[in-house]
């Protein structure tokens, strides 16, 4: 499948809950949640290099009605819910249109 939309988030957690923050987004490849979706064809979990409670999240989709619609759904909002509670400040995300590269994993 090939990613028509896509989007990068910057989350801050609060000091020091980097660690929990990452956990609780790598649960989004868990079966039944929106990276285990086969509409979901890059889900990519990053720290940055310099200050361990900045995480970054890059996912790519087959279009942007799929990526609302699961993200609409019970397992997705279970996760943001919880996310809430981690973060130090609003979360930054920019929305792109891939053009071309590769995920392998």
């Amino acid at each position: 499948m090939i990613a028509a939309y896509g989007f990068n988030a910057t989350l801050t957690a609060r000091t020091g809950l980097g660690d929990r923050l990452v956990d609780l987004l790598l649960t989004g490849l868990d079966e039944g949640s929106p990276g285990a979706s086969e509409y979901c064809v890059v889900y990519l979990v990053s720290r940055s290099a310099s200050d361990p409670d900045v995480v970054h999240v890059t996912e790519g989709w087959t279009s942007e009605e799929d990526h609302h619609r699961i993200f609409a759904g019970e397992a997705a909002q279970a996760i943001v819910a919880r996310i809430g509670g981690l973060l130090a400040k609003e979360s930054e995300y920019t929305d792109y249109v891939p053009v071309r590269g590769k995920a392998d994993f």
